[in-house]
Order: C-alpha cells, then sequence, then structure tokens
C-alpha cells in the first residue's frame, strides 16, 4: 500500500454540506472507519485523508472535507480547509443530502470543480429516506408501489403513486438547481444509501472510470534515459539531508531509470571526480541536487547531459516551461521587493535550510538588492500574491501536479512570476540553458 506515494496517487475528495452523509459514504466505500460519524451536523472539523489501496480502483488518496455550509469563525476556517483540498482533487465527488436537494453551496462547489477542470460525480446520498428521485430507483428493484416525497419548504410529505414516480424523479434533477448556475449533467449523477449501501457498488465503478480516464504513467526520466544507458546521480549527504533514506525525486530518479532498464551510479558530490573516472565510459547524463550544481557542473564535461531533480520535478509537474520563462524576473528585482519561498511539505527547517538560508542569500547576492523573504509550507499557500514580486518554488514532490499547476496559475493569474528551486539555482549560477538542454531531445 505505501509503495506508491501520496503524492503520486490520485487524490479523490468527498464534497457537500453539513449531514449529507459525505463520512459515512466514505466509510462505506472504503470498508472501514475512515471518518468519525454522528447526527450531530458538522462532526467532521477539517479535511480527514488516508492513502489506501482501494478495490477495484488501485492506490488512492481518499479525502473527507468539513460541510462547506459551515458557519462561524470556525466554519470559515474549515471551508477555507476545504477549498484548499478542491486544489489537490484528481476527481470530485459531491454529496447532496436527499431531504433538501441541492444548495447554494453545492451549486458553488459545482462551479469550483469546472473551474479547476475536476471531473466530478454528484450523489444523491440517503435513497433509504425514499424520497421520490431515489424511491423511483428503489422502486425498480423493490417494487414499491407508492412513496412519499418531502416538501422543502414546508416540510410536509405527501404520497406518490407508481404513475408519478418516473416524472417526479426527471424533475427532481432539477428542481433544487438555479437556472443561472452550473447543472450537473444526466451521467454525472448518481442514487445511493450510505446507510443501506444501496448504490455503493455502481458508485465505485463509476468513480473507477473516471480513474481510468485520469491515469497517468508518467516517469521522472521519459525521454531523458533509455535502456542500455548510464545515469549519475549526485546526492550530497549533509545536516539537510534525512537519516537513513533518500528524498522522494531522489527515488523516482532510481526507480524510473531502473525501470527503462538503464544502469544507476550514486554518489556524493565529495566523490563525484573519482566516480567519473571509474566508470570507463561517460554517462549519458547526472542529475544532481540543485544546492551543488555549480560544483557538479565544473566537474561534468559539457558534452555529457547535466540537470537536477528540482527541474526534473517541475517536467515532471507540467511547470517548467513556465518557470524558465518566469525566471528572467530576477534580473528585474528592486530594493524593497517580496519574494515568496513556498514548500510542499512541512519538514524540520535546520541551519542552512536552502529554502529560508541559501537560497535567499543567494539572491541578494545575486541581485545585488535588500529584497524580503517570505515562506509558507504545506499546504498553506496564500491565495492572494499580488504583493509579491515573485514566488519561487520547491520541486513539488509532496503535492500532486494539480495542485501544482494551481499554484501556478494563482501566480500567473496575479502576473506574479512563478518559478523553482532548481531553475533559479540553475540561473544565479549560470547554467540554466545546460540544465534544460537534457528536455529539447
Amino acid at each position: 500500500m505505501n509503495s506508491v506515494a501520496s503524492a503520486n496517487r490520485l487524490h479523490i475528495g468527498f464534497f457537500g454540506c453539513r449531514n449529507a452523509g459525505k463520512s459515512s459514504l466514505v466509510n462505506r466505500i472504503t470498508g472501514q472507519d475512515m471518518a468519525v460519524v454522528s447526527e450531530v451536523k458538522g462532526t467532521t472539523t477539517d479535511p480527514v485523508t488516508k492513502s489506501m489501496e482501494l478495490l477495484p480502483l488501485g492506490p488512492v488518496v481518499i479525502i473527507d472535507t468539513p460541510g462547506f455550509d459551515d458557519e462561524g469563525m470556525l466554519g470559515d476556517l474549515r471551508v477555507k480547509r476545504t477549498r484548499q483540498v478542491i486544489n489537490r482533487t484528481d476527481i470530485a465527488v459531491l454529496v447532496v443530502d436527499a431531504e433538501t436537494g441541492m444548495r447554494s453551496e453545492d451549486m458553488l462547489l459545482l462551479e469550483m470543480f469546472k473551474k479547476h477542470e475536476i471531473p466530478y460525480l454528484v450523489v444523491w446520498n440517503k435513497a433509504d429516506i425514499s424520497d421520490a428521485f431515489f424511491a423511483a430507483d428503489c422502486q425498480e428493484s423493490h417494487e414499491i408501489d407508492a412513496i412519499q416525497i418531502k416538501d422543502v419548504d414546508s416540510g410536509e410529505r405527501r404520497s406518490l403513486d407508481s404513475e408519478e414516480i418516473n416524472s417526479e424523479k426527471r424533475e427532481a434533477r432539477t428542481c433544487f438547481i438555479e437556472k443561472d448556475r452550473v447543472k450537473p449533467s444526466e451521467e454525472d449523477i448518481i442514487y445511493v444509501s450510505a446507510k443501506t449501501g444501496a448504490g455503493i457498488e455502481e458508485l465505485k465503478e463509476r468513480i473507477g472510470a473516471l480513474l481510468k480516464d485520469n491515469e497517468d504513467s508518467k516517469s521522472l526520466l521519459d525521454g531523458i534515459i533509455g535502456p542500455g544507458e548510464l545515469a549519475v546521480l549526485v546526492i550530497p549527504i549533509d545536516k539537510a539531508a534525512p537519516k537513513g533514506r533518500l528524498i522522494m525525486p531522489q527515488q523516482m530518479a532510481i526507480r524510473s531509470a531502473l525501470d527503462k532498464g538503464a544502469t544507476v551510479v550514486v554518489t556524493r558530490d565529495s566523490e563525484l571526480k573519482e566516480t567519473l573516472s571509474g566508470l570507463g565510459r561517460k554517462p549519458d547524463v547526472v542529475i544532481t541536487d540543485s544546492q551543488v550544481f555549480s560544483y557538479v557542473s565544473s566537474v561534468v564535461p559539457e558534452e555529457v547531459a547535466l540537470t537536477s531533480f528540482s527541474i526534473l520535478m517541475a517536467k515532471y509537474k507540467g511547470t517548467l516551461e513556465s518557470s524558465v520563462k518566469a525566471v528572467k524576473a530576477l534580473d528585474h528585482l528592486k530594493d524593497g521587493d517580496r519574494i515568496l519561498m513556498a514548500e510542499g511539505c512541512t519538514h524540520h527547517r535546520q541551519c542552512g535550510d536552502i529554502g529560508t538560508v541559501k537560497i535567499p542569500n543567494w539572491l541578494r547576492k545575486y541581485s545585488g538588492k535588500s529584497i524580503s523573504i517570505e515562506t509558507c509550507s504545506g499546504k498553506d499557500f496564500p491565495e492572494d500574491l499580488s504583493g509579491f514580486s515573485a514566488v519561487i518554488h520547491c520541486g513539488g514532490c509532496m503535492n500532486t501536479e494539480r495542485e501544482m499547476r494551481y499554484r501556478m496559475r494563482c501566480a500567473e493569474d496575479q502576473h506574479v512570476p512563478f518559478t523553482n528551486y532548481g531553475i533559479v539555482i540553475a540561473k544565479m549560477t549560470g547554467i540554466l540553458e545546460r540544465s534544460i538542454k537534457v528536455f529539447n531531445g
């Protein structure tokens, strides 16, 4: 289960208003008590995330979110957290309460899914309460002759005979939807009961179909190396290196090379010269930690392709081209400019940290300007970037591709250059062109 990193799993988010049954539905789909459930509105107070192998879907991340109609100061914070989840969601499941139908908050969520180009399903939950649009399905399999439907405004229930059911069901899909807002299409809607399990298998199949449409077989070293070729990875082991393990981009590079039938040699920067001289052949590509770019470039022959893990991640996450264009902003920095250093994870910062110490110092030296450095980490990426002169992001190995593209778009929409640690370091050390040449075929 843990063989696929969270950032490389498809993220399935469950959204909706309080008491729509999101958590119950998540528990029913996963077959686990992943989320706490109760009759009290607002039981889920923060997003609940779980990486798992969900048959027949495969490795995924399931995210249960707080109600999007939460109220008060804390409610506003929870809604903000839910908005942040949307930024990293690959497939959205909107859970609608059968007794209230689609509310304005549900419609807002649909608009957000559309804006972010997220494939979605609309799940009408609580089929067991037998409102018309669910009972019509139930009637087909259980031969129900008459049902009841509750009036949303008065709360009163009235009986429907079998002749009314089909037309009532058709109307139910749109009766709560405001005319001028996004409407879910017929094929995006499914009816279930988290309580009884009705419709759950169909829902999983429908999610699975969306997952197949979003499958991504990309590999970190696509187009970089092939069978029989040789890659040298340069990995400094300093105080900032995690104890006893490699960081994710390094692991991904090794696995990608092996999958392609290539040979991988891993060395520290301090042994790079000896490693190259002892190979008996020139490597086809050298991939280095960005922090030692300058030194590695001076050691590796010009005819050998050279890039960094961080730049590879920019390519992998779909931000490379824009990041290369945006890095030109470093040549136009002025005194007092604010730079945002953004990281996707929340690791413990140490003395000499790359994002908060090394790059800021190199930037001041490169620009000769008195610039202000601000930082953010984890999921707390600010939506308002208008006050910054540039955003410099880490490789984003802990962020999904969708989340990285969203962050880049946020910056670009506000005319703020968005670039990457490795690209910035390559620019400042004068080897940018060399470091991206490997992607030009």
